[in-house]
């Protein structure tokens, strides 16, 4: 079986979170994760060319061969759903660009992997993404979450390819 990169994304307008991880069989390898920032001072259409400059930084840097971005969560706020919308679209977009299939996870479904529980607070994925990968060095939340969606996206797809075997 070939060591995959996976690229996991979690999406925000003020952060954007990354990891990467490599999947060999049924090992699991922590390379890199950070975080992308935008200037809340700038214009909504600049905030977003720096998320994409800074994925494709990403990219470059890493070259995944997949990757996996968080659904958007819907909250009462409409106006910061709809931004939260618009940068999840550049985190589909950037990896669908470099030909990647990109595989998308539910806010429950990634901590019902990671945690065992589809109601897990931040603390707690973090310290299991610290289990999960010991040599991570996640920074921030959104760093960790990100490499939850990426740890979420390798099990996923493991499943995936038993299913398609039988």
């Amino acid at each position: 079986m070939a060591i995959i990169r996976i690229l996991g994304i979690d999406p925000g307008l003020r952060n954007t979170g990354w990891g990467v991880i490599e999947q060999d069989g049924s090992k699991l390898h922590f390379i890199a994760c950070g975080t992308i920032k935008s200037d809340e001072k700038r214009e909504l259409a600049d905030r977003l060319r720096q998320l994409h400059d800074g994925l494709q930084g990403v990219m470059t840097s890493f070259a995944p061969d997949e990757a996996a971005v968080e659904e958007t969560f819907v909250n009462k706020d409409a106006r910061a759903t709809l931004k939260l919308g618009q940068a999840r679209g550049i985190a589909l977009l950037v990896p669908a660009l470099a030909g990647l299939s990109v595989g998308e996870y539910a806010p429950n479904l990634v901590k019902k992997t990671i945690v065992g529980s589809g109601h897990a607070d931040k603390d707690q994925i973090h310290m299991m993404v610290k289990v999960l990968l010991p040599k991570s060095d996640a920074k921030t939340p959104d760093a960790a979450d990100a490499l939850a969606i990426a740890l979420t996206h390798a099990q996923h797809r493991g499943l995936k390819a038993r299913i398609a075997g039988l």
